[in-house]
């Protein structure tokens, strides 16, 4: 069987998909998906086949050994190399976090696009260098197959230059300096299924919420970004798992000079030791949260709700109002708690839950006199990564 690889290495997980072609030369079958996640903490490996069935879970932290990502992929490379059978690799498909301003679109993997993405890890420090060390080991394992890089960034691209901008010297700005926007692939993929879920309103105004450990949200309109919560680099916007989201720059400049901080340790602690797990104090997962009794617990999701509406508010107003609020993403598709306190501060938009349908994780959750839809709606990265790679590559997957 002839297949198309997909890689999703994260900041504290590492995924993968395989998939082959199904039908029209555009749809694609699952063949089956896994992970290495909870990386640094309690180390699970995961694989599923297309049905859901668990073909393997292992806990690797329990047998002693220290896993970061390189040993993350390197086990997860092994495991796919002793259980391909009659798998046959066509082409690999990455996420990249950052393509910069040149990479709009996917793009083959050679060493000329390798080195300009290298030169984009300041700018993604907790993501790039995964993204490209997966890129190194899939080429070492298999040296024949082409690979394909695809972008978060590229989604934004349809932003206006207004929106884009930061109030910086042009010296600076002309540098790329820039708001970015990141999640690209999974607000790709959620507009792929806005006609879907929304019907007319697909094309009206809607904010989308994509709340995981790294969280966001994007205004489309059309179907296109118009406007998002994270800019020049994925620490900007919102409260996330361990990064600290909208920051005033005085504050680091006050660690620089009053503090003595170096910039290496700052770096580390607002990527790292911020978010949900600085305010909490032991935690970045959600769920952990949602039922700890500790204060500081409920201080978190206080805070992380507050921004999040904040930022409802302020999109809707970017857009000129808004017909649609969407959640996705492990928070955003799994906490009804964390959903049901944004449509509570999300009232004067017109939102209304329906509190039955939200307990359940519908795919719809509002009630029938609200003004806005609000649905919950599953994203799909890998997917979205297949597809492109398939296209990039021109590669026939189907089955032998």
């Amino acid at each position: 069987m002839d297949a198309l690889l997909v890689l999703n290495a994260g900041s504290s997980s590492v995924k993968f998909a395989a998939f082959e072609q199904a039908g029209k030369p555009e749809t694609l079958q699952l063949i089956g998906k896994g992970h290495v996640a909870q990386l640094g903490v309690n180390v699970e490996l995961l694989i599923k086949s297309a049905e859901g069935e668990e073909l393997e879970r292992s806990n690797l932290a329990a047998s002693g050994n220290s896993f970061d990502h390189d040993a993350a992929m390197d086990r997860l490379f092994t495991w796919i190399d002793a259980h391909r059978g009659g798998l046959n690799l066509v082409a690999v498909g990455h996420r990249v976090v950052h393509g910069g301003a040149k990479y709009l679109t996917p793009v083959r993997v050679n060493a000329e696009v390798m080195a300009e993405l290298e030169k984009l890890i300041p700018l993604a420090p907790l993501h790039q260098p995964h993204n490209l060390k997966a890129i190194r080991i899939a080429a070492e394992r298999w040296p024949s197959v082409p690979q394909v890089v695809c972008f978060d960034t590229a989604f934004h691209s349809t932003q206006p230059k207004v929106a884009q901008a930061f109030a910086l010297p042009r010296e600076i700005t002309d540098l790329d300096v820039r708001r970015y926007g990141f999640h690209g692939l999974s607000y790709e993929y959620i507009a792929s299924q806005l006609p879907r879920v929304l019907g007319d309103r697909a094309n009206g105004k809607v904010i989308v919420a994509h709340l995981g450990n790294g969280a966001s949200l994007c205004a489309m309109h059309g179907g296109q970004s118009v406007a998002s919560t994270m800019g020049f680099s994925a620490l900007d916007g919102l409260v996330m798992g361990t990064r600290c989201g909208t920051l005033d720059a005085g504050v680091v400049l006050y660690l620089l000079q009053e503090r003595h901080l170096s910039a290496e340790a700052i770096s580390d602690m607002l990527y790292s030791h911020s978010g949900l797990l600085g305010v909490s104090g032991f935690s970045s997962d959600m769920a952990v949260l949602l039922t700890s009794k500790d204060v500081r617990a409920a201080e978190a999701i206080d805070l992380f709700v507050y921004r999040i509406v904040g930022a409802i508010g302020a999109l809707a107003a970017a857009m000129g109002g808004v017909d649609a609020l969407v959640f996705t993403a492990g928070i955003g598709e799994h906490a009804a708690p964390v959903r049901q306190r944004i449509c509570s501060g999300c009232e004067w938009l017109g939102a209304l839950l329906d509190e039955t349908a939200n307990d359940v994780d519908l795919e719809l959750i509002h009630a029938p006199t609200s003004a806005l839809q609000l649905a919950v709606i599953p994203t799909d990265e890998e997917y979205m990564i297949a597809l492109h790679t398939l296209a990039c590559t021109g590669s026939v997957v189907n089955s032998s």
